[in-house]
């Protein structure tokens, strides 16, 4: 129902924004003979700590999965609600709070010192892995989990019936949905920790973890190598589009079957033993989860109010990059929600942000100064990033309204933009107001492309936070991450809240 025109517009805008950049990357590149020991010695680090990121996530998920899908009790529906948080949460606040639970002066290591045992050393391949985890482990719970209640209800009262043991149930039911399901959430989670940068970052701890798309940061900023940048920024995107290309063999599938509104009890899981087991492990992802949470509130509650000037200043460039690249994301999203404009937004999915980055410095280098265009080729980048989770919302409601109302809508003469002013938009208040949040909670937080790009003049929060950080000054950069937290989770509500008030079911 939009207009061909437009549609045509937006992919070729969105086409150009992705293509140009890796035109430019592959125009500079050299053979891959040119690739170093540090250079292979990246990509050996990205791809095993992705596996055991995701292997460790999907392992921990399925018996935390597990027992919220046998279990009813008082706080589920919040816990469950709380296992979107890595969504919308700041890699760098996140690291903070892990490393106030997990770092050498953290909570844990406090315990083990009372004990007389030495601290935790948090930095290198085990800490990237635990940040990862972090984040990941609730994604690959709500995959799983959704794969649990795609089970029939009417099944467990049947293997009830027949007396079936929780282990024949385990055997027939369950774990036939777990071969489906856990080889998606695998793969999701190994693509997502392939172009790992922030986590690298700060908990890469020297050379010696060194991820891909952290090689290409240093070969531009400190080496200004832009041949090896280049060469590397293909590597990374070789590497995520064959991870993609596996992604769509071993998708997560759709739930089906009979009976999913029904709640019938688990007579497999009555038993003191399974019951123990089950709260065990929901008491476990629940303190792993929100302890560092918990810490970051504690942590900059004192320093919040003493942040010095420029930490307010990078708070609004970062509040002006969101909103410009909300605005971006859904200017490109809404036209593009079609199948074949589906196809273009998905094709971010296999570009890194700094590979993008790269490719724009090439492309900006001649004609203008990339530093003063920071904020706005951020705000780009981080709306063509977004842009595959904002159609992920909107597209099938769009298609409901399409089927529901289309023919009518024709019928009275409502096409081209009155039907989208008349018919599409109203009732797509509510998911445009998720995509919007999620949009932008995901810009706020971004340390990416603006660590390419940016001076001390216009550093971004996440980027000020990793510099006090970087300069030992603590109390300050725990006030900048609860400040971060704060504006992510108040623009994530603002804007999903805006979008279900008198919005139409």
């Amino acid at each position: 129902m939009a207009p061909r025109p437009l549609e045509l517009s937006a992919a070729l805008a969105v086409a150009a924004l992705i293509g140009a950049p890796l035109a430019a990357v592959i125009w500079r590149a050299g053979a891959l003979s040119a690739l170093g020991p540090a250079d292979w010695a990246a990509i050996r680090f990205s791809v095993v700590q992705a596996l055991l990121s995701a292997a460790l996530s999907v392992a921990l998920a399925v018996p935390a999965a597990r027992a919220l899908a046998r279990r009813r009790f008082p706080g589920r529906g919040l816990l469950v609600t709380l296992l979107g948080a890595p969504f919308i949460l700041p890699v760098i606040v996140a690291v903070l709070g892990l490393l106030a639970v997990f770092g050498q002066n953290g909570l844990v290591s406090r315990g083990l010192a009372v004990l007389g045992l030495p601290p935790l050393q948090i930095y290198g391949l085990h800490g990237v892995v635990l940040a990862h985890v972090f984040f990941n482990l609730p994604l690959a719970t709500r995959l799983i989990l959704q794969g649990w209640l795609s089970i029939p209800a009417e099944r467990f009262r049947l293997a009830a019936g027949l007396g079936l043991s929780p282990g024949a149930v385990l055997r027939i039911l369950e774990w036939p949905m777990l071969r489906q399901v856990a080889p998606g959430a695998f793969v999701a989670i190994f693509v997502i920790c392939l172009s790992s940068f922030a986590v690298a970052l700060t908990l890469g701890g020297g050379p010696a973890a060194t991820t891909v798309e952290l090689a290409i940061y240093q070969a531009f900023r400190f080496d200004f190598d832009l041949g090896r940048a280049a060469l590397l920024a293909l590597v990374q995107l070789a590497l995520a589009g064959a991870a993609a290309l596996l992604a769509l063999h071993v998708a997560v599938p759709q739930a089906i079957g009979a009976g999913l509104d029904r709640v019938v009890p688990r007579w497999d899981a009555q038993g003191l033993a399974a019951r123990a087991l089950d709260s065990a492990w929901l008491a476990l992802v629940a303190a792993f989860l929100l302890t560092p949470l918990a810490m970051i509130v504690l942590n900059g509650a004192p320093g919040l109010l003493s942040l010095p000037g420029p930490v307010w200043q990078a708070a609004g460039h970062s509040l002006a990059v969101a909103l410009a690249s909300t605005a971006l994301c859904l200017a490109f999203a809404l036209p593009l929600c079609t199948r074949w404009g589906d196809l273009v937004g998905l094709a971010g999915i296999a570009v890194s942000p700094l590979v993008l980055g790269t490719g724009l410095f090439l492309l900006l280098r001649p004609v203008a100064d990339p530093l003063a265009l920071a904020l706005p080729v951020t705000a780009m980048v981080n709306a063509l990033m977004s842009l595959p989770f904002a159609l992920r919302a909107l597209r099938p409601e769009l298609d409901g309204i399409r089927a529901d109302y289309g023919r009518l809508a024709q019928g009275l003469g409502l096409t081209g933009r009155w039907f989208w002013w008349r018919v599409a938009l109203p009732r797509l208040r509510r998911p445009l107001g998720f995509a919007a949040g999620l949009t932008a909670a995901l810009s706020m937080g971004d340390l990416g492309v603006i660590a390419l790009f940016a001076d001390p003049e216009r550093a971004t929060l996440p980027l000020q936070m990793y510099r006090l950080m970087g300069a030992y000054r603590m109390d300050e950069a725990a006030g900048a991450a609860l400040l971060l937290l704060a504006l992510s989770l108040a623009l994530f509500w603002a804007f999903d809240r805006g979008g279900r008030v008198r919005a139409e079911a």
